[in-house]
């Protein structure tokens, strides 16, 4: 999604297929993947399935926890959780909403034979592994959570495998959206046509990379009751189209604007420019399991011969923010300055540690995706700085289709430093402590029993500011071994027409706020 150059144009509303005149509005996107809410990880889904369905919990302003479809989410020991489901609620169907309807919707999404996207976020929930074996030949033992028992209408009661006080957050992930009778009965159809219990409904069937059009729900009793009538949600295979659209105010809302074209937006668009930090955060990781990249003080050295300013300031147009921890600030937790001097530009100093480490023989290879342009610039300049600061010559860059780039990284197949980031799929450290540097979850092959520990201390830990100083514990340690640097996180840059107004886009998975968007 970009807003490129189209200067001829004005900036007015009104114009177009903008719904000014009947109180409804478009925004644009790419084209989603799924809308089934546990079938899908992407951000581009989500803007559509977070207006059309309310989890248990949401994340309010500043990224905590709070009931949405639940009265209440509470638990003694972190283990065994009971969830209230308010009492009222329809679905889009005029299907009751029940704490049976949640069971249902995860013990569907949690079965392995149904090969949902986001199954394996179900994994702290008991009786997991039975519904999952290891070996994918083998018939799951079980079709439902045994972690998972409703209790009655309005109760659910949730057995984890493990003390995990981030529940509540993790509640908040789409995934996690309740289902009625009739979406089980046909998967397929609801996946084209989603029957929510959220504040909008859907507006006719899913117009394949054209558009989603949603319409406000006339009995949702919700929180989050739209303040217009419906938005319609636009699939752009061009960014320069987008763009053009919002220019001529046929387009009234563009969440994400591309580097290069931000210093003519925020002139084109003013006040009307969206800007903030986001919870995505760049990384580079080493292939541990190559002895090459063993030694920590060459890991070291590679950090601090990365400027990260500079390549902020060349390739971000300095609107990104270096990093100086492994969590963006906008994470609960985050500490100025945790890296110290290991995220700092230093030459000299990045070469004392990299002759101390003994060098780097053979060929270096850098990888990352062809998914943004930005990736190869960066990479060329923190290349050309290896070269010219510890003299490591033959550097080769290894260019991989996005289609291709993660599965080569799972099957580790890798030979050299490589692009890895991560987005909040809910605002906890752990969310990117655990899934990212975790000896089960990281793709270094690093494994450190003392950070481990330290993190499931922290998951079991009720009281959120201890937990916090246990999770910063295990992100000192990560910090000291640098088996993946952290290098910049991302900024939201996006804009709106004069068509709308209170237009506010989260950093969180919910993205743009389309049920507060007034439609003048």
């Amino acid at each position: 999604m970009v807003l490129a150059a189209s200067l001829g144009l004005s900036a007015c509303g009104g114009g177009g297929d903008a719904g000014a005149s009947d109180g409804t509005f478009t925004a644009g996107h790419s084209e989603p993947d799924h809308l089934m809410p546990a079938n899908t990880t992407s951000s581009y889904s989500f803007d559509v399935i977070s207006e059309l369905f309310d989890n248990l919990m949401t994340l309010d302003r500043e990224g905590r926890a709070v009931p949405l479809a639940a009265e209440s989410v509470a638990s003694d020991d972190q283990k065994v959780w009971t969830i209230k489901v308010k009492p009222g609620q329809k679905f889009h169907n005029d299907e009751a909403v029940t704490a049976q309807s949640f069971a249902d919707a995860w013990n569907h999404a949690a079965y392995g034979p149904n090969g949902m996207g986001a199954n394996d976020y179900f994994s702290h929930i008991e009786g997991y592994g039975a519904m999952n074996p290891e070996d994918e030949n083998a018939e799951p033992e079980a079709d439902t959570l045994s972690g998972v028992e409703v209790v009655d209408e309005n109760t659910l009661e949730v057995t984890l495998n493990h003390p995990f006080s981030q529940f509540p957050l993790l509640l908040t992930y789409p995934a996690y959206a309740p289902m009625p009778k009739a979406g089980l009965k046909d998967p397929k159809a609801f996946d084209e046509r989603p029957i929510g219990n959220g504040p909008y409904m859907m507006d006719g069937e899913w117009e394949r990379n054209k558009q989603i059009k949603l319409v406000a729900f006339p009995g949702y009793t919700g929180p989050r009751k739209p303040k217009n009538k419906g938005v319609t949600w636009k699939s752009y295979s061009s960014a320069d189209t987008a763009y053009t659209d919002l220019r001529a105010g046929s387009l009234d809302v563009l969440q994400t604007i591309p580097s290069g074209k931000v210093p003519e937006a925020e002139k084109v668009f003013g006040d009307r420019f969206i800007t903030g930090e986001m919870g995505t955060i760049d990384y580079l990781g080493f292939p541990l399991f190559d002895k090459r990249f063993a030694e920590p003080d060459l890991r070291r050295a590679i950090s601090m011969v990365i400027d990260r300013e500079g390549i902020n300031k060349a390739v971000y147009n300095g609107a990104y923010f270096p990093a100086d921890s492994l969590l963006p600030s906008i994470i609960p937790g985050h500490r100025d300055n945790a890296c110290g001097e290991l995220c700092t530009y230093d030459p000299a100093k990045a070469k004392e540690l990299f002759d101390k480490a003994g060098g780097f023989e053979g060929t270096l290879e850098l990888y990352f995706s062809n998914a943004q342009p930005t990736y190869a610039q960066w990479m060329r300049i923190v290349a050309n700085s290896l070269r010219d600061n510890l003299g490591i010559q033959e550097i080769e860059f290894r260019q991989v289709p996005a289609s291709d780039y993660f599965s080569m990284l799972r099957a580790r197949e890798e030979k050299g430093p490589y692009r890895q980031n991560w987005e909040a799929d809910y605002p906890s450290p752990q969310n990117y402590l655990e899934n990212m540097w975790g000896s089960d979850n990281n793709r270094m092959g690093w494994k450190s029993e003392e950070f481990d520990e330290l993190i499931a201390e922290a998951n079991r830990t009720a009281d959120q500011q201890k937990a916090i100083g246990l999770y910063n514990r295990a992100e000192d340690i990560a910090i000291e071994e640098m088996p993946m640097i952290p290098l910049w996180t991302w900024a939201r840059q996006g804009g709106h027409s004069d068509n709308v107004g209170n237009v506010t886009v989260t950093p969180y998975a919910t993205g743009l706020l389309a049920h507060e968007v007034t439609v003048k």
